[in-house]
């Protein structure tokens, strides 16, 4: 569908003014004939010589020909007025997003409150290495809440991780903002459902895609969860997830950590200590190893200008015109 914009007065004026452009010129030419119709010599018997077909057929042609002439240059007017208009035409448009999926997932127990802050600089360091990745973010203690969806909106994500950053530091309220909807359960650092709470959040699960999570946390949970993490950690992978951890107490308890090594190695995933050297470039490096995948976008309507046609339709008309205006000799 093509639309005109017929409500610009230039638009309008600009044809007006080629169709008494048009008219006049058919208006000259048919003076001028009559003009040198009566300076001509005169004939003795000339009707006689009017009479004859071929002069008739001449006149006709002739006058044929002017009448086309001045009917071409009306066209003319009118698809210049036309392409002025700027016609434009509805293209829908299926944008492909070829990229990775990466789930933060934090815990925010009351263990980890000393170091949240540093996992939450090592994302926006993590942040800064991707490039084009869906990021989304999910915390959890007794229970999880999502902070924001997998995105591609790197301005977004990172202010959402400087406010959570923000909320670290106020001790103005009893609940702080980042505990708002994380302790809805029993017990506290509940690893395990985090965890699969954080596998739930992927969307196009009928598509093949690359799925990452990065686990924060030092997994020292309090109380029993509705899955443990080894169970965890098969439920991810399972649903072909690899699982990267960080752990700040690398070091200090070689049982959590191998626990927590064991199960992101359990989805083809490893674990970090969270102040290594190396750890986000690592991460990086493992996360963009598995294969980009294409994702079509949601489909959208855009409008372009399509005046191609209407151009070569006008220089036809002026050419034909000037062709015609040419064998009548004007």
């Amino acid at each position: 569908m093509a639309l005109i914009d017929l409500a610009n007065p230039w638009i309008i004026l600009l044809a007006l003014l080629a169709v008494i452009l048009a008219v006049t010129v058919g208006v000259l030419a048919g003076r001028r004939g009559a003009r040198a119709s009566a300076e001509a010599a005169p004939v003795s018997r000339a009707e006689r010589l009017r009479s004859l077909p071929a002069v008739r057929r001449a006149t006709r042609r002739r006058a044929a020909a002017v009448a086309g002439a001045v009917a071409l240059l009306a066209g003319s007017a009118v698809v210049a007025g036309v392409v002025g208009a700027r016609p434009m035409a509805a293209q829908t448009i299926q944008p492909v997003d070829t990229s990775r999926d990466i789930m933060l997932c934090l815990d925010v127990s009351g263990s980890m409150s000393e170091v949240d802050i540093e996992v939450l600089e090592v994302f926006e360091e993590l942040l800064e290495g991707f490039q084009g990745e869906r990021i989304g973010l999910t915390i959890f203690n007794s229970s999880p809440v999502q902070i924001f969806p997998l995105t591609d909106d790197y301005e977004f994500i990172r202010g959402h991780l400087q406010s959570i950053k923000a909320a670290f530091d106020d001790y103005s309220s009893d609940i702080p903002e980042h505990w708002v909807g994380t302790l809805n359960g029993t017990g506290s650092s509940l690893i395990g459902d985090g965890l699969v709470a954080c596998t739930m959040r992927f969307d196009h699960l009928d598509e093949e895609r690359s799925r990452s999570i990065i686990l924060a946390t030092d997994n020292e949970a309090f109380g029993a969860g509705i899955v443990t993490l080894e169970e965890a950690s098969v439920y991810a992978r399972d649903a072909g997830v690899r699982v990267f951890a960080l752990n700040p107490v690398e070091g200090k308890d070689d049982e959590i950590s191998a626990q927590l090594t064991g199960a992101a190695e359990t989805t083809g995933g490893q674990a970090y200590a969270l102040r290594g050297d190396t750890t986000v470039g690592e991460i990086i490096d493992e996360v963009q190893e598995q294969e980009a995948r294409a994702l079509q976008g949601e489909a959208r309507v855009v409008w372009r200008d399509v005046p191609d046609v209407w151009i070569a339709v006008l220089l036809a008309l002026v050419l034909a015109g000037i062709v015609l205006l040419w064998r009548v000799r004007l």
